[in-house]
């Protein structure tokens, strides 16, 4: 992305709708009076009671054992410096956001305008009431040393500063792995650690901790090596003093022979011949961001041996602080710990290097373009979309408080703990990372037909930069031309036709040729040449017929028309596959517990069994397709026959048994009411012999267009519930329709889904 579009984006991002990242929503009802009066006046008095009697119960009465909070002065904010407390504030509302996504730690941040370390504590330990945990951010040194180690003291709930420590634990977990892949002792390499800052010393000390020996490792800051006959060391650097060698050892000296290197300083400071002087299989630690100590592709070209690890996400090896702090805050709260110790920083150190020699998910494999990730070089350190951070981290963190004494809410059940995690972090948007990650596998050309919509375009552009696919915009070329100029998007290589108004040779004749083909097709059902002609100049026949060609892959269409004016041209010209007698379509909610798959919900009237279990089958394709396995329920107002028989009920009864009978092993069952298929409780309680009864549907198939149709609407429009489609089913090539008003994000979504389908023709 460039960075003109990227500021553009990244303010309208920040900016549009509610300003900020976060929000306070309830979580008990507010639905009447009496709810209120339970919330506050004179229910609330009860608990406060209560509290006062046992101060411990306000973890019981309140949110506190599940908030953090994110506190900074910005004295050191990323990589921006000392920029003031309030412009750091969107810093802290994406670190609020990364601890709610990634373990579901509810957060508040707060900006203390001080530089007075005195204040600034006295600040944060008058609100400790207030609070469960407490996240250090963006506090220049050394001042940030002192305000953690006094907090420390001061409080009786968990404190950490993540810049110090948490690099420190990935790089610690990264260090072990590449040892341990190298064949080297961790108590005799020699490191050399350039940075003198926060976090350079916290990662030095797990170092040690791990049983790297002091005297092998050697610190530099801007002036050097830290050594004993400096008069300018301030700070913890005294504590990483090294007089083996003369004080004015160079850099590039003190590297040869070194196994080690950690940059935690500044971008291309190392250069090739620095690198070539290093011990054998060496180690690279160039965590600088955005620009790396030593160019990725520099390291590997003279050293081919070397294992390399960088702060960037478009390398192997990215040390992310985000596989660190949210699950060792989650472990730390959920035991009540009074501190996070350094037993409790190990066990994260040591749960982070156990994860990255499991065999990788297929979801995390997708995510990085489907490649084969397993433990080796490439891959010391668990990726950051791994779901099993939580489960793996949390628990090693929370037995680590256990066991050193600092829990003052001890687990017992472990087994049940863990479901809790699991449980804890919904999937949402989980389906669109897939989607993107599968459509960049093989890109594919996607028509646009309504490229004359300025939300068309902004998501041509995303679908551009993010390589999901190539696009091919249909329109008025001056119309679309003047959006691109007016709104400052680029798309230089993106190719746009104007099916009304062919230009050129080339799209005269490539015109002709769509109409006669379309006039071939259809000249048995009343069209006449001329009107070929005239109906090829619509944007949504002429992409179709692109795509019946193969000039194109797959198309999208409909956001600015009627919906049967875009599915017309599909079943017109593509028509459905060989065996499939009626095309349908889906529709995916994006709950916390999920996709949720609908159809049929916009194309088929009226339908019989057999059409419905046809249609169950294609769902079902396409629910696997996404690498979900399909747990399907036919559903209507009837339990297996709980309720005297009515037209819906019998048609969902005798699909049901034709699904059973085709397909004996799948997790599918009807006819039953959707509350029912969606709570495998009661489920399993009431309808034990279900084949779904423990299972949550994730494929809901309804009696007919009308029942769907309602359904998807009012879900997507009563909730805050993201929604993709609708996907049609069915078609021997991809066309896909929009939802009128479709937002950027949903357009994307869609051109996903329409790559991921040319892939499989």
């Amino acid at each position: 992305m460039d960075k003109k579009s990227l500021k553009e984006d990244a303010l309208k991002y920040h900016r549009d709708g509610r300003p900020g990242k976060i929000e306070v929503i309830p979580t008990k009802a507010t639905s009447n009076q009496r709810d209120l009066s339970l919330a506050y006046s004179p229910g609330v008095a009860e608990p406060c009671l209560e509290i006062e009697k046992n101060p411990s119960d306000v973890y019981k009465y309140t949110a506190k054992g599940n908030l953090v909070a994110v506190i900074s002065n910005g004295t050191a904010v990323l990589g921006l410096g000392d920029i003031g407390a309030a412009a750091g504030k969107p810093v802290m509302e994406g670190k609020g956001l990364l601890f709610k996504i990634y373990a579901d730690i509810d957060c508040f941040d707060l900006e203390l305008d001080t530089k007075d370390v005195d204040e600034f504590v006295r600040t944060v330990k008058i609100l400790e009431p207030t609070f469960g945990g407490v996240n250090l951010e963006d506090i220049s040194a050394p001042a940030c040393f002192e305000i953690e180690e006094r907090l420390k003291k001061e409080l009786n709930i968990p404190v950490m500063h993540d810049d110090q420590h948490g690099t420190a634990i990935i790089s610690g977990a990264a260090l072990l792995n590449a040892l341990e892949i190298v064949g080297k002792d961790i108590s005799k390499i020699k490191i050399v650690v350039n940075g003198a800052g926060a976090s350079a010393i916290s990662c030095t000390r797990i170092y040690v901790s791990l049983g790297a020996k002091k005297e092998n490792i050697f610190m530099y800051d801007s002036k050097g090596l830290i050594h004993g006959d400096r008069d300018n060391l301030n700070g913890k650097k005294p504590e990483f003093i090294n007089n083996s060698m003369p004080m004015e050892t160079s850099l590039t000296d003190i590297l040869n022979g070194a196994d080690v290197f950690v940059g935690l300083s500044k971008g291309n400071i190392l250069n090739k011949d620095m690198v070539k002087g290093m011990a054998k299989d060496c180690i690279i630690f160039a965590m600088a961001n955005p620009t790396p100590e030593i160019p990725y592709d520099d390291a590997k070209e003279v050293r081919e041996d070397c294992i390399m690890a960088t702060g960037r996400s478009d390398y192997p090896n990215q040390v992310n602080n985000v596989l660190g702090f949210p699950f060792i805050f989650r472990g730390a709260l959920d035991v009540r710990a009074s501190e996070i110790n350094e037993e409790m920083k190990l066990a994260a150190v040591h749960a982070l290097a156990g994860l990255a020699k499991k065999p990788v998910p297929d979801i995390v494999n997708l995510a990085y373009g489907n490649t084969n990730l397993k433990f080796g070089k490439d891959y010391i350190i668990p990726k950051p979309v791994d779901p099993r951070l939580i489960t793996a981290v949390a628990p090693a963190v929370a037995r680590a408080a256990i066991d050193s004494g600092v829990a003052q809410n001890p687990i017992t059940d472990w087994e049940s703990y863990e479901l809790e995690l699991e449980n804890r972090l919904g999937n949402d948007n989980a389906l669109s990372k897939i989607i993107e990650n599968k459509a960049k596998q093989e890109l594919k050309k996607v028509v646009f037909a309504d490229a004359e919509n300025i939300s068309v375009l902004k998501a041509a552009r995303v679908v551009v930069e993010e390589k999901i696919a190539l696009p091919i915009l249909l329109g008025k070329k001056d119309i679309i031309q003047q959006l691109l100029s007016e709104y400052e998007i680029e798309l230089p290589n993106v190719k746009i036709i104007d099916p009304k108004n062919p230009k050129d040779n080339q799209e005269v004749k490539i015109f002709e040729v769509y109409s006669h083909l379309f006039f071939e097709k259809r000249k048995r059902k009343g069209f006449t040449s001329a009107e070929s002609r005239d109906i090829m100049r619509s944007n949504n026949y002429y992409g179709t017929m692109m795509v019946e060609t193969g000039d194109a892959d797959a198309m999208i269409g409909g956001l600015t028309k009627r919906y049967p004016n875009t599915v017309r041209p599909a079943l017109q010209i593509i028509g459905a596959k060989e065996g499939v007698p009626k095309v349908a379509s889906v529709h995916i909610l994006m709950t916390k517990n999920g996709p949720l798959f609908l159809g049929d919900t916009t194309i088929n009237h009226h339908l019989e069994a057999e059409d419905i279990a046809a249609i169950t089958e294609l769902i079902a394709t396409e629910v696997r397709r996404y690498n979900i396995e399909p747990k399907i329920a036919l559903v209507t107002y009837s339990n297996f026959g709980s309720v005297p028989d009515g037209e819906s009920a019998v048609l969902m009864r005798k699909a049901t048994k034709i699904v059973h009978q085709k397909h004996p092993d799948w997790i599918v069952d009807g006819e039953m009411q959707a509350h029912l298929a969606l709570d495998p409780v009661k489920l399993k309680e009431f309808y034990p012999f279900s084949k779904l009864a423990g299972h949550r549907a994730n494929t809901l198939i309804f009696p007919n267009l009308s029942s769907a149709n309602i359904a998807y609407n009012i879900l997507s429009s009563a909730s805050d519930i993201g929604l993709m489609g609708p996907i049609l089913l069915g078609l021997k090539k991809p066309i896909h329709i929009l939802q009128m008003g479709a937002s950027v994000r949903q357009i994307v979504d869609m051109v996903g889904i329409a790559a991921i389908h040319a892939q499989d023709v």
